[in-house]
């Protein structure tokens, strides 16, 4: 951030807000375990360039700068990011993870310095296997069958994904800290929550060997992590509750659509991006009544 304020010309004071940090923190959270570091520093430009400094610095990007540079980084390199280590709890290929030369080996390289290692160490997420499945004809409850998923392991946090995709336990507990603190409201969560929830759980009756559950749905993938830690981001989203709420379950349908037809198995930084591009709008039809004036005067 020091870099983009001083060569756009702009005071550097902004700097010592802590909100580069912030961003750099939950882009990181988003990021697989095997990206290369060189991924990193690129999204990191991108957040704070792209995302943030290019409409003004912090109070002025529309977008969320975390999900922005994430979203370019896995248009730009899918491979990369689509990337999961398997659980050391069924690591079956022998390879000792926590040896320091094949952990400086991934982060200098990547996984492509492995290529004999990507089968072993490397496994689909549990959203991913379920599409691809989808796609070859396989129910969702052989899928589920066959990938071993556990709604345990999900919970606590031993399925594969991005450090904010594991463990729902840990995701939900922070986010009830910062609704304990009234960083946060409970608005958007709930609605987005709420409206992922129950759009699976009605496809889901309708035919259960197709459409996913909706505990699956919530467990699963970043949903946690956009929900509490994205969507809340006070400068992108609504600033009134009712608006708000129109944002969560836009977030809610946005999310499950893209998860159960779009092309990616993700789909909850998509549904925040998106979104985001409706808060003027939200906030416009949303306004409160101006005390002594009719509604349609406010």
């Amino acid at each position: 951030e020091w870099l983009t304020l001083k060569w756009m010309g702009r005071s550097t004071s902004p700097i010592g807000d802590a909100s580069a940090a912030l961003t750099g923190l939950l882009l990181a959270l988003t990021l697989p375990a095997l990206t290369p570091w060189w991924m990193t520093i690129l999204g990191g430009i991108f957040a704070i360039g792209l995302g943030k400094q290019v409409y003004g610095g912090l109070g002025y990007n529309p977008f969320n700068p975390a999900l922005s540079a994430r979203i370019i980084l896995l248009i730009s390199f899918p491979l990369q990011m689509t990337t999961w280590v398997i659980p050391l709890h069924i690591n079956v290929s022998g390879l000792n993870l926590y040896d320091f030369s094949l952990a400086w080996t991934l982060f200098t390289s990547g996984i492509a310095a492995l290529p004999q290692a990507v089968d072993a160490m490397t496994m689909a997420s549990p959203l991913g296997y379920v599409k691809t499945a989808w796609t070859q004809g396989i129910g969702v409850n052989e899928a589920l069958q066959t990938y071993h998923y556990s709604y345990l392991n999900a919970f606590i946090g031993r399925e594969p994904g991005s450090l904010g995709e594991t463990s729902a336990l840990a995701l939900l507990l922070g986010g009830i800290y910062l609704l304990a603190r009234h960083t946060i409201t409970w608005h958007i969560p709930f609605s987005f929550l709420a409206t992922v929830a129950v759009l699976a759980a009605t496809a889901n009756m309708m035919d259960p060997n197709h459409y996913t559950p909706p505990l699956f749905h919530l467990l699963a993938g970043g949903l946690m992590l956009c929900v509490f830690f994205m969507a809340t981001d006070p400068v992108s989203s609504p600033v009134t509750p009712v608006g708000q709420i129109v944002f969560g379950v836009g977030c809610g349908v946005i999310t499950w659509s893209i998860r159960t037809w779009g092309g990616y198995p993700e789909g909850a930084m998509f549904a925040v991006v998106l979104m985001n591009c409706a808060v003027p709008l939200i906030d416009h039809y949303c306004r409160p009544k101006v005390y002594g004036q009719p509604r349609n005067k406010a």
